[in-house]
């Protein structure tokens, strides 16, 4: 890794922190008509959209920021924070920091990693220790502390699956498997899952997150959380489905209607419509309707955003179910949760795949028109920081990496040992790029007009199409200041760069350790820069500091571990004469 000079680190909010949330709601007025075009996502009707509706209104007659919410318009995705569209810079704390004491070690490591977003448990026994008893005093707390930090919240929902088990529900859960039952194997054999099939647990989960969902719409009217995550990584290991009496019952019945509609199927049994993948796909299916439910409950209390995030299977070589998290939101089973869970937002990835053309593939697989693309976990070694540029360039809504806090604890191999300010320093330089124009990024992210790239091993080059009158060449290792031959690549792959189209001929760039060549892609015209301002935006506006010529120019633009954002306005002259020429 590339070190230098440690960044600038602006405000956590993008240009501004809380004292910049009046210039976000100022700008939220420019953006009316987008905002009054856009139709909310599959998962935002019914019940939940009449409630978003009520709270908004009751919002716009008491002075309270608007509610968070998703939108939608034309397969492009926005998430809406404080009227305008945001892009989550988050870091997510190690699963086991959501207490006071351990709390304290998370709020500096989020300041050095420059994030806007803390992302953080609540577990089920926190909150319901006893059965018809709950306890809200850490979410009171973590609460007030992310206000005091300038941080906004992601709460996830530990409850019936966190990476396949009960681990975080109540005692009085986990601990009775009559009344609730995990999941039985085909052989017989009891796995620590808790079956999808059993109302109880159902019932009991449900009321549990809809009495959180009422207590955040009466205690954070600042709208500190803007995203809820019900369940974390669902599925189940060991098998690719339960075989108690109840779920074999269910198995031997019909296919639902609405996933038929969805996949374009004939009616049948689950056997008879999908054969070999019957039973991955009627686990999902249970799944994922048990979890909206959940959802569909804390929406009717409070209508936040809400997604499921995924325990991946490998891109090209996977395996079978069970051996991954069966029944999860993999990519094979995305279809049958849209299906099945119309109140979920969006369906997220969890990223911990270092190589560069199984994490990209992975955003590819995720960002779909029917599905925003956000990295709720990516992995904390350095080499993952440029891929934060790798998901904005899928027009992403957010992205965080994991294991940011100083608890003694790291999860090696997936990340590094030990998180520290050296293990932070690459992410803090991404987030600080992005942070100088955050709104205006996720501004850009929402109309299809951003670009990003990160840099892949043994492709110190690559050209991308900016829109009809401009290219980009991305090249890796250069110096600042002129080169002959072809770009070597960094050492370490760390590089990458991002660009915002502002106008046809005017754009928002930004890059760490890369070189950014804009060219005509017309033939004939040569490129001249009408002025390469650097400077940020301030609460929307944009915040002059020099003009880049010359030296600074000559030769590309040139990024290092710089802080740096460069508004460009480019021209053009013909590299051809019309003038005939005179005979002597």
């Amino acid at each position: 890794m590339r070190r230098g000079a440690a960044p600038a680190r602006p405000s956590p909010a993008g240009g501004g922190g809380r004292s910049r949330f009046r210039g976000a709601l100022a700008g939220a007025v420019l953006l009316a008509a987008w905002l009054a075009a856009c139709q909310p996502h599959g998962g935002q009707e019914g019940h939940a959209a009449a409630g978003r509706g009520a709270a908004a209104a009751a919002d716009a007659g008491s002075g309270e920021r608007p509610i968070p919410r998703f939108e939608s318009r034309d397969g492009r995705h926005a998430l809406i924070v404080d009227g305008a569209p945001f892009l989550v810079l988050g870091g997510q704390a190690h699963n086991s920091s959501n207490y006071p004491e351990p709390l304290k070690q998370v709020w500096p490591a989020l300041d050095e990693l420059g994030a806007n977003t803390l992302s953080i448990s609540i577990a089920w026994e926190q909150v319901e220790p006893e059965e018809g008893r709950f306890d809200f005093s850490f979410v009171d707390h973590l609460l007030e502390q992310a206000r005091a930090h300038d941080k906004r919240l992601i709460l996830l929902w530990f409850a019936t699956w966190k990476n396949n088990g009960p681990n975080y529900a109540p005692a009085w859960v986990k601990l009775d498997n009559d009344r609730f039952p995990r999941v039985v194997r085909e052989d017989g054999v009891v796995l620590n899952s808790l079956s999808p099939h059993a109302q109880s647990t159902l019932d009991a989960d449900r009321r549990a997150f809809a009495r959180l969902m009422a207590h955040l719409r009466e205690h954070d009217r600042e709208r500190t959380v803007i995203m809820v995550q019900p369940q974390n990584e669902p599925g189940t290991y060991g098998g690719v489905r339960d075989y108690s009496p109840l779920a074999r019952q269910a198995f031997e019945g019909q296919v639902p209607q609405a996933l038929l509609e969805r996949l374009g199927k004939r009616p049948g049994t689950w056997r008879e419509v999908f054969g070999a993948d019957a039973d991955e796909t009627f686990h999902a299916w249970h799944i994922a309707r048990y979890i909206n439910e959940v959802a569909k409950a804390g929406k009717a209390e409070y209508p936040l955003p809400m997604y499921v995030n995924a325990a991946l299977r490998g891109p090209f070589n996977p395996g079978q179910p069970g051996q991954y998290a069966s029944g999860g939101p993999t990519d094979n089973m995305l279809d049958v949760y849209k299906a099945a869970a119309p109140d979920i937002d969006l369906l997220a990835p969890d990223i911990y795949m270092p190589e560069y053309l199984h994490y990209t593939t992975v955003l590819e697989r995720y960002a779909r028109p029917d599905n925003a693309l956000f990295v709720a976990e990516t992995g904390n070694a350095p080499e993952y920081a440029r891929y934060l540029f790798a998901a904005l360039d899928h027009d992403g809504i957010g992205w965080v990496p994991f294991g940011m806090d100083y608890t003694p604890y790291g999860n090696w191999p997936l990340g590094v040992k030990r998180t520290t300010p050296g293990t932070i320093a690459p992410f803090r330089l991404a987030f600080a790029l992005v942070n100088q124009g955050m709104r205006e990024f996720a501004k850009a992210a929402s109309e299809g007009r951003l670009h990003g790239v990160a840099e892949q091993p043994g492709v110190p080059e690559r050209t991308i199409r900016l829109n009809a009158r401009w290219n980009a060449t991305i090249a890796y290792g250069l110096p600042h200041f002129w080169f002959q031959g072809q770009a070597p690549g960094n050492p370490e792959p760390v590089g990458g760069a991002l660009i915002a189209e502002l106008g046809p001929d005017e754009f928002l760039v930004t890059g760490m350790h890369a070189r950014v060549t804009l060219q005509p892609a017309a033939e004939g015209e040569a490129l001249i820069y009408e002025r390469v301002e650097e400077g940020r935006y301030v609460d929307g506006r944009w915040e002059f500091h020099r003009n880049w010529n010359g030296d600074q120019t000559d030769y590309g633009l040139n990024f290092s571990d710089a802080v740096q954002l460069l508004r460009v306005r480019l021209a053009t002259y013909r590299t051809t004469t019309d003038v005939e020429p005179r005979e002597d």
